[in-house]
């Protein structure tokens, strides 16, 4: 009996340790977005310290305050750039890769998988091999430095990735179901929109998350193929290292905003992620 109990106090222990042990550094760069940079560079860590909103009062004005005085700031662009871009690209590849998806899972056709796998290949390939490339076409063609050709350059980061992950989902469940909608007259395509999609959803919303994180912390991409008139906060957040110095408390306020979409998104995306229940509804 006494053993029982001490497991069942140890659990919730050892969890929240692990817990804390985990989320420290996430704790540790959220006090110091309220810290001053001589709070934060003191030869002794410390929690005693007077908390300032100046950090993120200075990213929202646009200021970069530095030891020599202000310096202007594009971060609230960097975000909204940020915004577009990652929702932009997430939304075109779900209207491309879903019914992609849908036709690997339910359609056999030659050449089928050796063109999934090229497409999943993209992902294996790193960034820096078609830079050069990609730099040279879009200057032909008009597309560096807009938000039109980061968008294009993304799908090569979200497109495999929701792709891949729809059509195991797509696989999952039964075509029993669509066939006996089908069988009541109605189109495969509605059987598309009505069953498979509804049915999918959990895993669509997975994907999409998981893209949009993906495409939310690119850094190369934007840095190579655009200027800081597109650029996102991964690559504006460079604007924080100046000559005199590094303002940290400034990128911890930074860092601390830009979690901000992806937790959101996370939060309203979670219910759909344990929306699995109808995979696997009709058994073989």
């Amino acid at each position: 009996m006494d053993s029982t109990l001490l497991r069942r106090l140890a659990r919730p222990v050892l969890l929240t340790a692990v817990g804390l042990f985990f989320l420290f550094p996430f704790v540790w760069v959220l006090l110091m977005s309220f810290m001053t940079n001589q709070d934060i560079l003191r030869s002794t860590p410390t929690l005693a310290f007077s908390p300032t909103l100046e950090n993120y009062a200075a990213l929202i004005a646009g200021q970069l305050r530095t030891d020599v005085g202000m310096l202007p700031s594009d971060y609230m662009r960097n975000l909204w750039n940020s915004l577009l871009l990652s929702g932009a690209s997430v939304l075109l590849s779900l209207l491309l890769g879903v019914p992609a998806a849908y036709a690997f899972a339910r359609f056999r056709f030659r050449l089928g998988e050796d063109i999934a796998f090229m497409l999943l290949s993209f992902r294996f390939a790193p960034p820096i091999l078609v830079l050069l490339p990609l730099q040279l076409y879009f200057q032909e063609i008009g597309l560096y430095d807009t938000y039109a050709g980061l968008i294009w350059v993304y799908q090569l980061i979200t497109l495999p990735l929701i792709l891949w992950i729809v059509r195991g989902y797509f696989e999952d469940i039964s075509p029993d179901i669509e066939n006996a909608y089908r069988l009541d007259g109605h189109s495969w395509i509605k059987g598309f929109f009505r069953i498979a999609i509804p049915l999918a959803r959990p895993g669509i919303a997975a994907a999409g998350l998981l893209a949009f994180i993906f495409a939310w912390n690119n850094f190369v991409f934007a840095l190579i193929l655009g200027s800081s008139s597109v650029q996102p906060v991964t690559v504006g957040a460079l604007a924080f290292i100046t000559a005199s110095g590094i303002q940290y408390g400034q990128i911890a306020a930074a860092l601390m905003i830009s979690v901000l979409p992806t937790a959101g998104i996370a939060l309203f995306a979670q219910r759909y992620l344990v929306e699995g229940l109808s995979l696997g509804a009709v058994k073989g």
